[in-house]
């Protein structure tokens, strides 16, 4: 079976784990290089792999197929860029880029390439919770959703994090997956949020004339949790805690969050990393992956949210034409 030859630029905490996941979790492929500004770094996260430093050289090492980019968001439009100027796969972390505008110039040039090239790394679309809701309110049996309840919360958010990155690095994740849940747009959102601004309750009306409420709760202090509930015309679809374990004593019932979100997602990445190399093989990307287009939808969406955070009133979303 043929091995595809797997890069990954950016080794810290996300580029490591994906590193190690091509390493020694996916079929199919291996890794062949890792690139980080960091040589020990690099070094540590290669697994036998060409440790290196510089992301453009990676891209073009012959020995690399296909590019996985977890290095600094500013830098995902250039490395994008030249993977697919290098008519190289490309799975990107979110954001896939800074701007909506770079963004667009990321879908244009996937356009002119011919094929689709790239994927962005919205990994809870291959969670299997996430997979049996979709798989639940896809069947029908349980009618139409009339609400989706959502829950983002963080243990602690560390000390440079800033209220929009609530949005930009946190909500944009809920931003992309109830989109891939309900089959549908979002065309406006209300922003609530609390004394304290953390929490903050987002609410989008879609096109669909469902409703997603998402909680984001950035210091939440007992754990990472994410949850989501679909209130359907017939019944109610949702995640069970995400504990693996329950444990009775002293008349009471305990369960434990993680700390951060690799516990929780851990068999989401695994699951993404061998859907994208498989799709690689088999020349078709996976059809659950969130695409260039996707990632341009929830850049320009949060930018939009951001904005709405100030007014705190209802304000209509729009996105830009796709390019053809």
């Amino acid at each position: 079976m043929r091995s595809i030859g797997i890069g990954v630029i950016g080794a810290g905490v996300m580029g490591a784990e994906h590193a190690r996941i091509i390493a020694r979790e996916v079929s199919g492929a291996h890794l062949a290089a890792v690139a980080d500004a960091d040589p020990a770094r690099a070094e540590a996260a290669a697994h036998g792999g060409r440790a290196m430093t510089d992301p453009e050289a990676l891209i073009a090492d012959p020995s690399v197929e296909a590019v996985l980019i977890a290095s600094p968001d500013a830098t995902h439009q250039r490395l994008v860029l030249a993977a697919i100027a290098a008519g190289k796969p490309v799975l990107c972390e979110k954001p896939l880029a800074a701007s909506t505008q770079e963004c667009l110039e990321i879908v244009a040039a996937e356009a002119r390439a011919g094929r689709p090239l790239v994927q962005t790394g919205f990994m809870r679309r291959f969670d299997p919770a996430y997979r049996e809701m979709k798989a639940a309110i896809d069947g029908g049996a349980l009618g139409g959703v009339r609400i989706l309840h959502c829950q983002h919360r963080n243990l602690a958010a560390p000390a440079w994090f800033t209220g929009a990155m609530a949005v930009t690095n946190s909500l944009v994740h809920e931003i992309d997956v109830c989109r891939w849940l309900l089959s549908t747009e979002y065309s406006a959102v209300t922003v609530i949020p609390s004394p304290e601004g953390d929490p903050a309750l987002f609410v989008f009306e879609t096109e669909a004339g469902s409703i997603v409420s998402v909680e984001v709760f950035m210091n939440a202090a007992y754990g990472y949790h994410v949850h989501a509930e679909a209130v359907c015309a017939k019944g109610t679809v949702g995640m069970a805690h995400p504990a693996p374990i329950r444990a009775r004593r002293d008349g009471a019932e305990e369960g434990a969050f993680p700390e951060n979100w690799i516990p929780r997602f851990r068999d989401a990445y695994r699951i993404q990393d061998q859907a994208w190399v498989d799709g690689i093989g088999a020349g078709t990307p996976p059809a659950d992956g969130s695409t260039a287009w996707d990632g341009l939808v929830a850049t320009c969406l949060a930018d939009q949210i951001v904005a709405a955070m100030e007014t705190r009133r209802r304000t209509p979303l729009t996105l830009p034409e796709k390019p053809r």
